[in-house]
């Protein structure tokens, strides 16, 4: 597998997060990464930055939002931009470096909440 910055991931990320979606994620803590040949069967997945690590290295949360190339790269920009609203509703509201569920007690993160951050997204 190679793993790559991804800056093409990272101007997608600041278009979303610019539209004032997830105004509690700093987007100077998100990385974008490419995988190429990974084997996983997923788009893209999100890394987050545990609190003990955050601890143990004296450094802030941060998340890594990683793309598979051989999944993600050919779809449509608005379905990229859909795939990346999903991989940000995993960062919990007060960015701690943990991970919210896709099933939650108060949020699911599902096709059609997705679908509604996406519409949002292209109005403003």
């Amino acid at each position: 597998m190679i793993v790559e910055k991804a800056p093409d991931i990272d101007k997608i990320v600041k278009s979303v997060l610019n539209r004032k979606l997830f105004p509690y994620i700093d987007a100077s803590r998100i990385v974008c990464m490419r995988s190429i040949k990974a084997t996983s069967r997923a788009r893209a997945r999100i890394w987050s930055f545990p609190h003990i690590w955050q601890l143990a290295l004296g450094k802030p949360a941060h998340y890594i939002i990683e793309v598979l190339s051989q999944h993600f790269d050919h779809l449509s920009l608005d379905d990229k931009t859909r795939v990346i609203i999903h991989e940000l509703m995993h960062i919990p509201k007060n960015f701690s470096g943990a991970l919210v569920p896709h099933r939650g007690i108060h949020k699911k993160i599902d096709t059609r909440t997705v679908e509604k951050l996406f519409r949002e997204y292209k109005d403003k």
